[in-house]
């Protein structure tokens, strides 16, 4: 299809309508405080139909905010210093944190996979489906090269970090979980980044920890991904 117009695909444009679009979600969020106008919910709500409208493809706006999904790496390994600043949270919890945090992946990995089967679905659709619960730079990495679909994988990673961020919180409130380690470990091994950054705004432990599990996440997953493919 054409393009509507080829200035608007440039990676100034791109760069500048999604860091935008984040803005004025922010804004939102913070004149409405309601959970569902998250900044990345709005940023989506702009750019979707924006790329519609235009005809530009995802891999064409992929490839020219590139320097965006660079920094997630980056900014994950900046919330090791959060982690530093509530490290009594940590100490004497070792053993309990990796194994909440395993259960998690085990958990989330099998769900997914025994759920896309039962439902017919394809190996690329299994095979990027999988990882959705780390954060986008390993989920990519990991969906590539176990014969998923990267943009399918995108979108699987988005959804389930928004999801999580917005019932996560509501969720353990009705079933009582209050412990500030717990609510942390749950939302950044289930939302990853997206769930993370909701734990920050609810406190500093719990923001901490939710790094932390981010960076546990990944790792886990990437070994039980081997396993988990001769399920695809």
């Amino acid at each position: 299809m054409k393009i509507l117009h080829p200035y608007l695909c440039t990676e100034i444009f791109m760069l500048l309508l999604t860091i935008g679009s984040f803005l004025l979600g922010m804004l939102v969020f913070k004149k409405t405080k309601i959970s569902f106008f998250q900044p990345l919910v709005i940023s989506i709500l702009i750019i979707i139909p924006f790329l519609i409208v235009t005809k530009i493809d995802f891999e064409t706006y992929f490839e020219n905010t590139r320097i965006l999904n660079f920094m997630l790496g980056p900014s994950v390994v900046a919330l090791g210093y959060v982690l530093y600043e509530q490290a009594e949270h940590v100490k004497g919890n070792i053993a309990s944190i990796f194994t909440s945090v395993f259960a998690g992946c085990v958990t989330g990995i099998i769900s997914v996979v025994a759920i896309a089967k039962l439902f017919g679905a394809e190996k690329v659709i299994v095979a990027s489906l999988a990882p959705k619960s780390v954060t986008m730079p390993i989920a990519l990495s990991l969906s590539e090269f176990y014969g998923g679909n990267p943009s399918l994988t995108a979108a699987f990673v988005a959804i389930c970090g928004i999801f999580g961020s917005l019932v996560g919180p509501l969720f353990m409130q009705a079933i009582g979980i209050k412990s500030r380690v717990a609510k942390g470990l749950a939302m950044g091994s289930a939302s990853h980044a997206l769930g993370t950054a909701r734990s920050m705004e609810i406190g500093a432990v719990e923001g901490a920890l939710g790094g932390l599990a981010i960076g546990i996440m990944g790792v886990m997953t990437a070994v039980l991904m081997p396993l988990a493919e001769k399920l695809f």
